[in-house]
């Protein structure tokens, strides 16, 4: 672990500091050798998807197909350190739930399925059958199926995916919270209706031939360094790419590419952003609608100078609908609300539009900086709204990018991982596989932890991920999965979730990506979907971790023929035996998924149809629709100060570090922003500072307003001063999930608005400042 200190990053992205970070975390987890090796098949065409994120992968043209985060998610898995139930049994869950994140993960692989003893407070190993004979007995003792709640992360495999949601809705419920309701629901939920499809349009292609990028409420030098590539391209053949984020990031600003030799040897680096603009957190709205205005005023006057349009009046008139309402909605905007909910001048604002209407096709990506946040589907849809004024839809070098998270987030939803799932859908599962599927709509994640708090919600069973830490409104969510009879965690490593558990409790060890997955038939691939609509397969090469490990599809198909006995016509285990069977059965229920297993067997797999990319609309209207929304007025910061009165209120975003990645903490440093050795940090502005009267190292504690009246606080975090607006603050999560109120979720999607959370500081006069080694006039200076 890295001694604590603040101290500014004079480096680009990537460089020798990738390295160099590479090779500690491999030698850490005691693989130096093994871990090179093992990278060496991360996304390569008969190798495994990187467990990490769902940025898509190139026509393996270089050897290495990694990045530093990935090679961390690959260290992690691939590590020597064993969780065993030895050194698990070793301690009292109790002293476990008090060591953090970072301790439980470095604990290693889990070896062998547990289940909690509450007389020791200790896990114990169980046998398999025991384990699924436990399962099956609390479910089947069930008052209804919809008293269980089945959780899904985006790191399961499609086939893993398909075999649950088939499982639990021939148990009877559509209680399918997943990853997606914390992170890119708004995305599906504003495309939808605009476009007819809740998914990104471009492909790796059209960023060859994009004039411009827009990159909204995105950090791709942590969160998807492998985009850094494409940007890095992207600059070099001179086209614009511009950021709007509230921080400055550093792979948004330069990137060293490691297999660059010239690069690596001089030092240099390539600069990304041609354009950044620091919005107030949360003025995402204000800014694309303020640019979309601004097309409008400048097609105003080329037609009256007898000039060409700056919109694309062929591609509205003959492929969307709503535009009339939509350009009267941004005629009466004002400018001086849209420049004061953005936090950019006019001047900025002018020119981000200028440069839009000036590209002849331009690509719009962003993260969960956009959709956590109340009002993050209107948004997507001012973004929908803003490609389709220039025609940015379904031609080359143009599109929607939404840049999801994990690596399978987005196969999970395609393969029915889905609370409101689609009737067509329910139709032909329970036709192929001969059951009723339950029509009543389930829990996502937010509505699962308060059935869960109500008593409505007994069993919690987790196909992966770390919920506990995932989720917001943390002492609520650890109350509500505490009254659970029984909760179970489908994992390869020891977490946080684990210690938060219900009178009764299940730890079941999986294979990881970068494992042999050997059945009945042989070795056995997976498939997985990028954030781009493509589908490959992914084939382990290590072996696994212990011989007592069960792979997903097995551990669901085992627990399915244990819970169904008797009652279900499908064939279990077989379907097991071979993962191509599953995929001929995907094929028999998703009509985009038909040949499978021929199509995904050819090089580099194949994407699924993507209607907006050929200009066809499946929308109620048949058209891509203008959907007008007005600038809200009554916002949670302007909520939270008048409950305030007096006190300064501030809109803290939760981000990442560079060491983590989702909920996992691969170490305590976050080189980029220049901290080592800490996590409970908050960024704030120097003249904010000023402001309070308190100073970057001064100790405070975070507390968040809410409607409801109770008091969410966070302990003890450092004042960093930083690159920030006035009024902004971020600090790094889970620490800081307790902040965020269970119901204060986007609108139409239910997402946690972790971006934008009103809170108030206040100093801990006892304990005493931390000296920091940066300002932002250092920080000035060396950008110069």
């Amino acid at each position: 672990m890295s001694d604590q200190k603040i101290h500014f990053y004079k480096g680009p992205a990537g460089g020798w500091g990738a390295l160099k970070s590479v090779a500690q975390h491999l030698q850490a987890q005691g693989i130096a050798l093994k871990g090179a090796k093992t990278l060496l098949s991360a996304n390569q065409a008969d190798g495994f998807d990187c467990p990490g994120c769902a940025w898509p992968d190139r026509d393996h043209r270089s050897t290495f197909e990694f990045c530093e985060n990935g090679a961390k998610a690959v260290a992690a898995e691939a590590t020597a350190h064993r969780a065993t139930p030895e050194l698990l049994g070793a301690h009292t869950v109790s002293w476990l739930a008090e060591q953090s994140d970072f301790y439980l993960e470095n604990l290693g692989r889990i070896t062998h399925p547990l289940v909690y003893d509450a007389a020791s407070d200790r896990y114990q190993p169980i046998a398999w059958d025991q384990a699924f004979a436990l399962i099956a007995a609390q479910l089947n003792a069930l008052a209804t199926p919809d008293e269980a709640i089945f959780y899904t992360s985006g790191r399961a495999s499609n086939e893993a995916a398909f075999l649950y949601q088939l499982f639990v809705r021939e148990f009877g419920t559509n209680n399918f919270p997943d990853c997606s309701n914390m992170c890119h629901e708004p995305s599906g939920q504003g495309l939808k209706p605009t476009i007819g499809i809740g998914k990104g349009t471009v492909t790796l292609d059209d960023f060859e031939q994009a004039e411009a990028i827009f990159i909204f409420g995105q950090n791709p030098g942590t969160n998807h360094p492998r985009m850094l590539g494409e940007l890095r391209a992207a600059s070099k053949r001179g086209a614009r790419i511009v950021s709007f984020n509230p921080l400055r990031e550093r792979g948004l600003e330069r990137f060293a590419d490691p297999q660059d030799k010239l690069e690596m040897a001089t030092l240099g680096s390539t600069p990304i952003s041609t354009h950044y603009f620091q919005l107030r957190i949360g003025g995402d709205l204000a800014a694309v609608k303020a640019m979309a205005k601004r097309l409008l005023e400048l097609d105003d006057a080329a037609r009256a100078a007898g000039q060409p349009r700056v919109l694309d009046m062929d591609f509205i008139a003959e492929h969307t609908q709503g535009f009339a309402e939509y350009e009267a909605d941004l005629r009466a905007e004002r400018w001086e609300d849209l420049i004061e909910a953005s936090g950019l001048s006019r001047e900025q604002l002018f020119a981000a539009a200028d440069l839009y209407a000036q590209a002849k096709s331009s690509i719009i990506c962003w993260g969960m900086g956009i959709t956590q946040h109340q009002h993050s589907v209107a948004t997507i849809q001012q973004i929908a709204g803003l490609l389709m004024l220039r025609g940015n839809l379904g031609r080359p070098g143009a599109g929607a990018c939404p840049v999801r998270g994990h690596s399978n987030v987005q196969g999970d939803r395609s393969m029915g991982i889905y609370e409101k799932p689609p009737a067509a859908f329910l139709d032909k599962l329970g036709e192929v596989f001969g059951f009723e599927p339950p029509r009543k709509h389930g829990y996502g994640t937010v509505e699962a932890i308060q059935a869960m708090l109500d008593g409505r919600g007994k069993v919690f069973f987790a196909l992966g991920g770390n919920f506990a830490a995932a989720t917001p409104d943390t002492a609520a969510t650890w109350r509500a999965l505490r009254m659970c009879e029984l909760t179970v965690h489908v994992t390869t490593k020891f977490n946080r979730s684990h210690t938060i558990h219900g009178r009764q409790a299940l730890v079941l060890p999986c294979l990881g990506r970068t494992e042999i997955d050997l059945q009945a038939s042989g070795p056995q691939s997976i498939t997985v979907e990028d954030s781009m609509s493509m589908v490959h397969l992914s084939s382990g090469m290590n072996a696994p971790a212990s011989e007592h490990l069960l792979s997903e599809p097995m551990i669901v198909a085992r627990l399915a023929a244990a819970t169904l006995m008797g009652r279900s016509k499908t064939p279990w285990l077989w379907l097991v035996e071979d993962y191509a069977r599953i995929r001929d059965k995907i094929a028999a229920v998703l009509p985009d998924f038909h040949d499978f297993n021929e199509r995904v067997r050819q090089p580099g797999g194949f994407r699924l149809r993507n209607t907006p990319s050929e200009r066809v609309w499946t929308t109620p209207t048949g058209k891509a629709n203008f959907i007008p929304f007005k600038l809200p007025s009554d916002t949670p910061l302007r909520q939270a100060q008048r409950q305030a009165r007096d006190a300064v209120v501030f809109t803290l975003a939760t981000v990442r570090s560079h060491d983590q990645y989702n909920t996992t903490i691969y170490g305590m440093d976050d080189r980029y922003r220049g901290v080592w050795g800490h996590r409970r940090v908050v960024f704030i502005h120097r003249e904010d500072l000023k402001a309070i009267g308190m100073k970057a190292g001064d100790w405070v504690d975070i507390t968040s307003l809410w409607s409801d009246g109770q008091q969410r606080r966070a302990e003890k975090f450092v004042l960093i001063e930083y690159d920030i607006p006035r009024g902004c603050l971020a600090s790094y999560f889970p620490e800081t999930n307790a902040l965020v109120p269970l119901h204060s979720v986007a609108i139409g999607a239910g997402t946690p608005t972790s971006k934008s959370i009103p809170v108030l500081l206040s100093l801990r006069p006892q304990d005493p400042p931390l000296a920091q080694a940066r300002s932002v006039e250092d920080t000035a200076a060396h950008e110069a």
